[in-house]
């Protein structure tokens, strides 16, 4: 290798293949994979779940060996160079290894002890990096009690101790509120000011906006590299905002996702975002078309979907309890000279653990056929009031009616009208695809003829007959997703509780997701939701923000983000808006004190 693409590349794989397993259950990782990490820049690793990239961070810490090709860092070569190779870069996974028993020094003090730093260096280096991750206040708290992303701080703090030349983080910002992934990044622009080279993977396309290079996975295999104009730049003048009516958001985009030409068509605002192919033309259809400047996400699903070749919508969502005739049409998909019914009530909630108040007083309604929105910080207490709503916690103080039962008094009758999507999808790893469905059809109570039916139903809607043998632990995350979306929606339930339900998935599998859950609220079903993803904020109906414990906000996602303008950014986009109207409550708290 010549001397000058060794100093110019922090990391550089080369023809490099990994594959795991023997046999019919063997997984080809990476495949003759080319990629370069420049010295001094933020290389961003992106691709859907399964793409390969954990593999490619720890081929780069020299954890694995790649079975051809070759890997190397800083020129290293990552094999025959193994041993010198740590002390160069630092490598924070994406469950990092946190003790939760140990404070935040502690912790400090166990990884300097595990990385060999001097004892000398150790009292500056704690000091830079408390500093540096504003953890300074909380050296005495116990991890275990840190908020998450104070906890992703801590790790990242951990794998900085050594100064290292090239830091490897895989996914450091997956679950954490847009505050905390503003801070994080912050840590990581500031470190590569400080001249290291830095490879970070992660689910948000939207900080491809703060990459100097992006590295673009799919399977195992290369779809580009370059800087992110480079992706955006071949979609430029095929980006439009197709503004309609507020109320009919979602039978616009499903209008615009079965126009021919159409390759994305997203939720925003008071419209829908399109993509369109090559020559096609936009408008034509009565609706105000505006030109929009190409953004990463626009190329990632443009390249996905041109590599796959399937089409952008699915079909609908039959038997998942729809309306009958004397019912009124959901909000979204007709008028009605009266609101639907209310199928969530919450007043006065309130919920302490000793003197700790976690839900402060807080009241919202939520009417059939909604899509309702629980948002908030880390800490806000938005997955205690979700336990709260789904019977999994009882409240201290307050009234909670779900689907018309007191959750107080009728938790249990009320579950049987509720479907519920964990965030860590609760299926039985060691069950098979079609165990886990006859499992849950047994766990509500279904027999005979009707769990045949609803058994059928869901290998066929949700596409799983080809995967039905499979164990749930060897699925990818797009299918688990499914499968847990299918057993949910097992007995037909009233009301549907999703908790961070597309951590993970791939920007095609949450489209897909989502076009499911809008056909179900056009249905009938009540669906609320929480989640990390701004841009998913969009597809609510209305939402609620959160932050100590109470309500600053609700209102529409339009309505959202007006409340939070300002005569510099009239009208922020929901990340923007959540950051501006947390930090502004929480700035007002602290005076008040």
């Amino acid at each position: 290798m010549p001397a000058g693409a060794e100093l110019a590349a922090a990391l550089q794989l080369r023809g490099a293949s990994k594959r795991f397993g023997r046999g019919a259950t063997a997984v080809q990782a990476l495949q003759e994979l080319h990629a370069t990490v420049p010295v001094g820049s933020i290389t961003g690793l992106f691709g859907p779940d399964g793409a390969g990239k954990t593999t490619l961070m720890r081929l780069g810490a020299a954890l694995l060996r790649p079975d051809s090709g070759e890997v190397r860092v800083f020129g290293l070569d990552s094999v025959a160079q193994a041993r010198e190779i740590p002390g160069l870069i630092g490598y924070m996974p994406q469950r990092f290894g946190l003790y939760d028993e140990l404070t935040v020094h502690e912790n400090l003090r166990l990884y300097a002890d595990l990385q060999g730093l001097e004892p000398a260096a150790r009292g500056q280096r704690f000091a830079e990096l408390l500093r540096l991750t504003a953890l300074g206040p909380f050296g005495a708290r116990r991890a275990g009690d840190l908020s998450g992303g104070m906890r992703q701080k801590l790790g990242l703090a951990c794998a900085l101790l050594r100064q290292p030349r090239l830091l490897l983080l895989d996914e450091p910002t997956v679950g954490v509120d847009p505050i905390s992934r503003r801070e994080l990044w912050q840590i990581i622009r500031d470190m590569r000011g400080r001249g290291a080279s830095v490879l970070v993977s992660t689910a948000y396309l939207d900080e491809a906006q703060w990459c100097d290079h992006i590295v673009l996975l799919q399977q195992g295999r290369l779809l580009g590299q370059g800087a992110p104009r480079d992706f955006e730049d071949p979609l430029r003048g095929r980006c439009h905002f197709v503004r309609g009516d507020p109320a009919g958001r979602r039978r616009l985009q499903r209008e615009l996702q079965q126009r021919p030409g159409v390759i994305d068509a997203l939720l925003t605002g008071d419209g829908v975002r399109v993509v369109l192919e090559p020559g096609a033309s936009p408008g034509g259809d009565g609706h105000a078309w505006t030109p929009r400047e190409p953004v990463f996400e626009d190329a990632f699903v443009t390249a996905l979907r041109r590599q796959r070749q399937t089409p952008s919508q699915v079909r609908p969502v039959p038997g998942a309890a729809p309306p009958s005739p004397a019912q009124p049409p959901s909000p979204t998909t007709a008028a009605s000279p009266s609101p639907p019914p209310t199928v969530i009530e919450v007043h006065g909630l309130r919920r302490s653990f000793g003197d700790f108040i976690a839900v402060r007083d807080i009241e919202f309604e939520v009417r059939r056929g909604e899509v309702f929105g629980l948002l908030g910080a880390n800490g806000a207490g938005k997955s205690t009031t979700f336990r709260m709503l789904c019977g999994l916690l009882p409240p201290t103080a307050g009234s909670l009616r779900v689907a018309g039962e007191d959750m107080l008094h009728a938790s249990a009758q009320a579950r049987q009208r509720i479907g519920y999507v964990a965030q860590r999808f609760a299926l039985y790893a060691n069950l098979t695809v079609s165990q886990n469905l006859e499992f849950f059809a047994s766990a509500y109570g279904l027999r005979g003829a009707r769990r045949r039916e609803r058994l059928r139903w869901a290998r066929e809607q949700f596409e799983l007959e080809a995967v039905a043998r499979s164990g749930a632990a060897e699925l990818a995350q797009g299918y688990r997703q499914r499968l847990a979306l299918a057993c949910a929606l097992m007995h037909r339930p009233d009301v549907l509780f999703l908790d961070e339900p597309t951590s993970g998935v791939d920007p095609l599998a949450r489209r897909e997701f989502w076009q499911r859950i809008n056909a179900l609220a056009d249905e009938g079903v009540t669906v609320l939701v929480t989640t990390h993803f701004m841009d998913e904020a969009e597809y609510c109906d209305r939402l609620v923000l959160m932050s100590l414990g109470e309500i600053l906000a609700s209102g529409t996602p339009l309505e959202i983000r007006q409340l939070a303008g300002t005569p510099r950014q009239p009208m922020p986009d929901m990340a923007q808006a959540f950051i501006q109207l947390v930090q502004a409550h929480e700035a007002g708290l602290r005076r008040a004190r």
